[in-house]
């Protein structure tokens, strides 16, 4: 069976991800020479529940229209659109591939997170919503998952995929006015309440959750479901940061709690001010030479702007995984997905030892195990990685998560195919 393409030419290769308006794959251009990208295919029946109109036309004439309003906005942190398109009734959008590790697990990776790389990835972040907001675009689902950090320390905004268009001359609004959308974890009270159209300032409130849970390891608020969350979000106020995390500067803290501010009229104004708050924490350049070569760190941007990444060569080890990776990405390219299987389950403990049970690359590999073991129908292997991907991205990122969803649809799946009801 050969690979899937797109429009004659986007060759799709491994899933990245799903989600609830759609699933991205990892994919190449073979018009420019194999160029890898990342696909993201658009349910169409789950678009058209949110937009209240089920004309499929209507549908492409909204999506390709919102598509061109996001790719005019030419920033180095946020993720390039290449194309949009429609084929056989599905809509999809192509975009650059992003290599990093997502801001979710990097937390994960370092805890407590560094105080100042919570600044650094907050004022990148700032950077790159004032460019949005140039040009009257709100993002409205900004979240660590939403959010990559590069090997050399830049901060990539991945999705602008719910993203409203605010412009007077042009309505580019995929969905419908009213209409739930985004990660209540991080979602301003405004926008929960549904109602008029959201600002600006529903991005900077996401900026504060994101920034709290940065310093504290956990989300401003927790509860068992949405409505739990929104109730807290309206009536409480998160515990104060520097009682968390003593070792912080007081003005941060302040900041962070400004930008949870219940009223979007309590919060700072814009993503400028925003930014000239955090400007006197960030890094000055360093010394002239070689800048230290640590990986994915988010204040090498301010310190050692515009160096290059250090040439080094891997250790024997690193370069063993990495070809064992790429062995895998090749049988899955080709369908032969009982030899990943085997492969990756020999490979999984070797990572694991290497670089830790929770480090993301082990959790990229693991999710690849399940999902190549599920593609070959063994569920009873499938079921036990499964299961701990959910303990362990439950436990990080709550029940709303798309991750977390898709793992749980896929535990219910083998459950179902083992019979267990």
């Amino acid at each position: 069976m050969t690979p899937r393409r797109l429009a004659g030419r986007y060759e799709l290769t491994e899933p990245l991800g799903k989600g609830g308006m759609g699933e991205v794959w990892a994919g190449q251009d073979t018009a420019l020479g194999g160029r890898r990208v990342a696909v993201k295919l658009l349910h169409t029946d789950r678009l058209a529940s949110l937009s209240g109109t089920t004309d499929p036309e209507e549908l492409r004439r909204r999506f390709l229209r919102e598509a061109r309003a996001t790719a005019r906005i030419d920033h180095p942190g946020l993720v390039g659109v290449h194309d949009a398109g429609s084929e056989g009734g599905e809509l999809y959008l192509v975009m650059q591939l992003i290599d990093g590790c997502d801001l979710a697990d990097h937390l994960a990776e370092h805890d407590p997170y560094p105080w100042q790389w919570a600044v650094a990835t907050l004022a990148q972040l700032c950077s790159a919503l004032a460019a949005v907001h140039a040009v009257e675009i709100v993002h409205r689902d900004l979240k660590p998952g939403n959010v990559m950090i590069r090997m050399d320390g830049r901060v990539t905004v991945l999705d602008l995929g719910i993203a409203a268009v605010r412009g007077e001359q042009e309505e580019t609004r995929l969905t419908r006015t009213g209409a739930l959308l985004g990660t209540p974890v991080y979602m301003a009270p405004e926008q929960a309440v549904g109602g008029p159209p959201v600002g600006p300032a529903a991005d900077l409130y996401a900026l504060g959750a994101i920034g709290y849970e940065l310093l504290t390891g956990t989300p401003p608020f927790r509860a068992p479901n949405a409505a739990g969350l929104l109730y807290k979000k309206l009536h409480e106020e998160p515990p104060p940061l520097q009682h968390l995390r003593p070792d912080i500067p007081p003005a941060l803290a302040a900041l962070v709690h400004r930008l949870l501010a219940k009223d979007p009229f309590g919060r700072p104004a814009d993503t400028h001010e925003v930014f000239a708050a955090l400007a006197p924490l960030l890094p000055g350049p360093g010394p002239t030479g070689a800048p230290p070569a640590v990986p994915m760190d988010p204040t090498r941007p301010f310190a050692h702007p515009m160096a290059p990444w250090p040439a080094t060569r891997p250790r024997a080890r690193e370069q063993d995984l990495s070809a064992v990776v790429e062995e895998v990405r090749r049988l899955l390219a080709q369908h032969r997905y009982a030899e990943a299987a085997e492969l990756l389950s020999h490979t999984l403990p070797r990572a694991a030892a290497r670089y830790g049970r929770h480090s993301p690359v082990v959790r990229t590999l693991r999710k690849q195990y399940a999902a190549t073991l599920m593609d070959t129908g063994q569920y009873a292997r499938a079921l036990p990685e499964i299961q701990w991907l959910l303990q362990d991205f439950g436990t990080e990122r709550g029940p709303y998560d798309p991750t977390v969803v898709q793992l749980r649809a896929d535990e219910a799946e083998c459950l179902r195919r083992l019979g267990h009801h």
